[in-house]
């Protein structure tokens, strides 16, 4: 490895690193690729295509065989990197029939990090030449391999022919060099298969199997090649530069020029003819340029560009997707997201401050409609009677559900009441005693109308040993008492439905034969039900993806079999999680809980969460995680993943104009909304293996096309396992020394989606990309600008 610079004819040169002052360059053809860095001043850069104007951090990749030619300002200060053939082929096969789009003012959405990175990497590169240790060469070398890893996971796509020329194919080789060396002249295919000793055919199919043209056109873009640079740079006439490079006549010339250029060859001599002539270039070889390079301008540029906000794109095993959209003429209708249940376990927990704020936060946030509550009249709610012997009770065993009910109706928040058979079986009149005189005092205190929106769910899971004469019996007492105060009090039962038998328990079957007195239906679907954490393979894993959907379809079909048809409330679910506090940290998820709730609209009515990790396990000693439901918040106010996938569920607006497996997209009054996630169900256990999550993360090239053309803000939100999920931050910043106040507040804070904005300007179709790690949600908030 050399990185001197004696000219690009040297032999065993692996790249070529030079700083220059550019005021003009004269035309060449370029050898290997080249990456053009202004550090400093304006360059302007002329390809036999069209103009780049480059500025200052400005960055420019020109391919091989590419005719170019530049104009610059006397101040300013280029770094230009060439690779060169011999190397990127010794390790990439490929590279023939490859070529590289990159030029930093025209990159798509989504790319800045990739073109951010090859500018650390070429600031690197020449303070790594500055300090010269004893490993120098090696980094620069690695730096390298860097840079052409980006280039060709993120900016490359078929090669045109020059670039597919394979230079191992020596036939070939000697073939196109004999073109090149010859294309004034009469060349025939009959001439060239008699000097390559084949047969006339055989070279013709030989040839466009090669280069992926015919031998004539591909001899008519060589001499079109030689045809430009003469007519921008000699003062010929048009016929006389045809007939110099081959062509048979004039005419023959302008039709392939106006082809390949949109206009004929005078228009594009006099939009397209250099002022100057002569090179006008001071080089700095590496070995002598340590005064500019170390000058306090190229210092404070280069250092600049290394201390920059980072947000390092790293290359991994990443997958590559593309994901063409296209809008819908007809819209699907809008997005009717289900009633949210929050679970909070008893009713005297919104008599708690932090209780009630969360519950202000989810109603604010992402709509609720229920507070989901057990054990009524038989938990602490409800206060023991006194004792007392003066004439009228001076104590009320309801001050504190009226203290609840109260911050309920005042928020418009209705009851959903799950009643355990065991609840009702330990002292079964005691209980209806109790429940006739909650009744009665609520409808005397907040009326039958606020009552009438309340849901009571008689439950009795799927393993039991009650006979179904015992369940049926205390479900018709419970619905005729309810109904008897409160007719339009709503009174459902819980389905214990199998999955894999696609039945219910025989003794559950009663619930079949009572659709006249059964209001509507609760039933649960959690992923993790179908999972043996002791199994490690990614089979059992790959079996919850659809889980919940599957389900709930299932049930429905059953239903539909026994003619019933009723609201449909999942009051338990939950995504793969691990069983472990552990595992269900580290192992983010947020797009699996979205994906969820998306697939459920229009499907169910009410979707259940509990309110927080304290509430959900407050009846557990050990360390165990619930994996029967998921929590909005942790045991602080910190918001877990659930809730900002919810959040952004409810954030979608409008109506339905694209729907796929990983993305949602609607169509507002301001604009569109978009959704991507990357979706993945493995065994949370890897979640502790970075290495294995990374192969997991995909880099995703988004095309939408039927977008109303025009200027549009974009707000990308981002919210993934490193922005916004809690356990992330509460890692980063632990200690064995415990937390206080000011530390969990910091997490609260800080915990929460990134934020970035962008002006596009969207013509024909919308193209951009998106780096998404595992279970990543991507939301894009498109809103038009009005002119």
């Amino acid at each position: 490895m050399r990185t001197e610079v004696n000219g690009l004819e040297d032999q065993g040169l692996d790249f070529f690193l030079e700083l220059k002052r550019i005021e003009y360059g004269a035309p060449k053809v370029n050898r290997g690729v080249q990456i053009v860095f202004v550090i400093n001043g304006v360059l302007t850069v002329e390809t036999n295509s069209r103009f780049y104007s480059l500025a200052e951090n400005d960055l420019l990749l020109l391919n091989r065989n590419q005719l170019y030619q530049v104009h610059g300002t006397n101040d300013n200060c280029v770094l230009l990197l060439t690779i060169t053939d011999a190397f990127i082929d010794r390790y990439y096969p490929d590279y023939h029939r490859r070529r590289f789009q990159c030029f930093s003012r025209e990159v798509e959405m989504g790319r800045e990090l990739k073109i951010d990175k090859i500018r650390r990497l070429l600031a690197e590169m020449m303070i790594t030449y500055l300090r010269r240790d004893e490993s120098y060469k090696l980094e620069i070398q690695g730096t390298i391999c860097q840079i052409l890893l980006i280039l060709i996971r993120n900016f490359s796509g078929e090669g045109t022919a020059f670039e597919k020329i394979d230079a191992d194919d020596q036939r070939l080789t000697q073939i196109i060099d004999y073109m090149e060396r010859n294309y004034e002249q009469q060349i025939t295919l009959e001439e060239m298969a008699q000097k390559a000793f084949l047969s006339t055919g055989y070279l013709s199919r030989y040839f466009k199997q090669k280069m992926g043209m015919g031998f004539s056109r591909f001899l008519m873009n060589i001499r079109l090649k030689h045809g430009v640079k003469d007519l921008l740079y000699t003062t010929d006439s048009i016929s006389q530069i045809a007939m110099k490079n081959g062509f048979p006549n004039t005419k023959s010339f302008s039709n392939l020029f106006k082809e390949s250029y949109g206009v004929t060859p005078h228009e594009y001599r006099e939009t397209h003819s250099p002022e100057q002539q002569v090179d006008s270039i001071h080089s700095y070889h590496l070995h002598d340029s340590e005064t500019l390079m170390k000058s306090p301008e190229v210092l404070t540029k280069l250092g600049m560009i290394l201390t920059a906000s980072d947000k390092m794109y790293v290359n991994t095993e990443t997958r590559y997707e593309e994901l063409a959209i296209e809008l819908l003429h007809e819209k699907r209708g809008a997005v009717n997201l289900p009633e949210n249940i929050l679970i909070i376990g008893e009713l005297k927990e919104l008599l708690k401050e932090d209780v009630r704020s969360q519950v202000l936060m989810v109603k604010e946030e992402l709509g609720l409609r229920f507070i989901g509550i057990r054990h009524l009249v038989s938990g602490a709610t409800i206060l023991p009677t006194v004792e007392t012997d003066e004439r009228f009770a001076t104590t009320s065993p309801y001050f504190n559900t009226d203290g609840a009910l109260n911050f309920m109706k005042k928020n418009d928040l209705s009851l959903f009441v799950r009643v355990d058979y065991k609840e009702i079986s330990i002292d079964e009149e005691q209980y209806f005693s109790k429940l006739t005189k909650f009744l009665k005092h609520c409808l005397q205190v907040y009326g039958e109308n606020y009552l009438n929106t309340w849901h009571f769910m008689f439950n009795e899971p799927y393993y039991t040993a009650v006979k179904a004469t015992d369940l049926h019996r205390v479900y018709l007492k419970l619905y005729r008492l309810l109904k008897q105060h409160v007719p339009g009090i709503q009174v459902g039962v819980f389905l214990p439905f199998s999955f894999h038998d696609e039945k219910i328990p025989k003794e559950h079957e009663w619930q079949l034969e009572e659709k006249g007195r059964i209001d509507f239906i609760g039933y649960h679907a959690n992923q993790n039900e179908v999972i043996d954490f002791n199994e490690m393979g990614d089979y059992r894993f790959s079996l919850a993806k659809d889980y919940i959907m599957e389900k709930t379809n299932k049930i429905k079909g059953f239903l539909k079999q026994h003619q019933i048809n009723k609201p449909f409330f999942l009051v338990s679910w939950n995504t793969l999680s691990g069983n472990t506090r552990y595992t269900n940290g580290t192992f983010f998820r947020g797009a699996l809980v979205l994906k969820n709730a998306l697939d459920l609209t229009n499907e169910i009515d009410s979707l259940a969460f509990w309110i927080n990790t304290e509430l959900h396990e407050e009846d557990k000693m050990n360390l165990r995680i619930r994996l029967e439901g998921l929590e909005l918040f942790h045991y602080f106010n910190g918001k877990r993943p659930a809730f900002y996938s919810m959040l952004f569920a409810n954030k979608l607006q409008g109506e339905v104009v694209a729907k796929g497996q990983d993305y949602f997209m609607t169509q507002t009054e301001l604009g569109y909304q978009l959704v991507l996630m990357n979706c993945n169900y493995v065994n949370p256990y890897f979640s502790i293996e970075e290495a294995f999550l990374q192969k997991l993360n995909k880099d995703i090239r988004v095309k939408i096309s039927g977008m109303q053309q025009g200027e549009y803000q974009i707000r990308k939100y981002i919210f993934d396992k490193d922005n916004g999920a809690l356990y992330t931050n509460w890692w980063k910043l632990g200690s064995k020394h415990g937390m206080d106040a000011e530390i969990i507040d910091y997490i609260t804070r800080s915990s929460q989606p990134s934020l970035e904005i962008f002006d596009e300007s969207i013509e024909e179709n919308w193209v951009f990309y998106s780096y998404m790690t595992t279970n990543a949600i991507h939301f894009f908030d498109i809103r038009k600008v009005i002119e």
